[in-house]
């Protein structure tokens, strides 16, 4: 990928929003019924208390689970963590927008596993009404550096204001990005109570472009996020004790990856094998 990526046009607005997500589905709402329940025993915490956990300089290790594995670990763990509660609700709702060129150069430097790689999404945290832009950054050194600036909703095309925040913090030319997939999913966010971390849960995954969607039934992608200093996380803990290994899994890939033919998909086969036995409720690692 070089410094200044090809131009091409920004999909108009009116393409972006065709990309809307259906309801959900009768499965997951007996789903989501037994996470709110199991999701009561944990002590809340508020969103301006989570401030003090924003790691947005961090490392991660992510899961994939299958939905039993997730109640078990939700009920395993309730004395380790605190649950992000907003107006009462427990389990929130996000939409985010991925941006690339025309011929996928983002989703190509993650796939070819290069040392330093990008994301740019637009996000909107939906039971807040919080929208950001933002540019995820995996350095050299396996860390992820989050840099976001507010919106006013969901940015689903770039404007000058935003072309200029690109500027200071993307390193590639930006006039050629596009809207290239859309996301949506429902979280939970647990706080560690003793340490410096936040453990995502994401279900209901779903992913669409222009004509197309993919929805993952079943399939839990956790995310454990801590700081340098800390290596100590109870989650981890448990997934060992569960026999169940980190495995990488980025939502921009795998629903590129699923949703567009024309992209490179070798790297993520095996990948996909794994997520699909989950899906079909066959959990194992190789």
């Amino acid at each position: 990928m070089q410094n200044t990526l090809a131009t091409s046009p920004i999909q108009a607005e009116t393409s972006v929003r065709s990309w809307a997500l259906r309801p959900a589905a009768n499965l997951w709402t007996k789903r989501a019924s037994a996470l709110e329940s199991t999701a009561t025993l944990y002590s809340p915490i508020s969103l301006k208390e989570m401030d003090s956990v924003a790691l947005m300089d961090r490392i991660d290790t992510k899961y994939v689970l299958s939905f039993q594995q997730l109640v078990n670990t939700l009920q395993a763990l309730e004395s380790d963590y605190r649950i992000l509660t907003i107006h009462g609700r427990r389990l929130m709702h996000y939409r985010t927008l991925y941006f690339d060129t025309s011929e996928f150069a983002l989703y190509t430097l993650h796939i070819d596993n290069r040392a330093e790689r990008y994301k740019v999404r637009s996000r909107e945290y939906v039971d807040s009404n919080i929208s950001f832009l933002e540019v995820k950054q995996r350095t050299r050194k396996n860390r992820t550096v989050k840099q976001r600036i507010p919106t006013a909703s969901q940015v689903l095309q770039l404007n000058t204001k935003n072309s200029q925040w690109l500027q200071e913090v993307f390193p590639y030319g930006c006039a050629c990005l596009e809207p290239k997939l859309a996301n949506s999913f429902t979280r939970i966010t647990l706080v560690g109570l003793e340490r410096s971390e936040r453990v995502t849960l994401d279900m209901d995954l779903t992913f669409s472009s222009d004509h197309r969607m993919r929805k993952l039934e079943g399939v839990c992608v956790a995310e454990v996020k801590m700081n340098a200093q800390n290596h100590t996380s109870p989650f981890a803990s448990y997934m060992h004790t569960c026999h169940i290994r980190p495995m990488g899994f980025s939502k921009y890939c795998m629903g590129v990856s699923m949703l567009y033919e024309q992209v490179k998909k070798n790297p993520l086969k095996r990948k996909m094998l794994q997520v699909s036995k989950i899906e079909e409720g066959i959990y194992c690692y190789e």
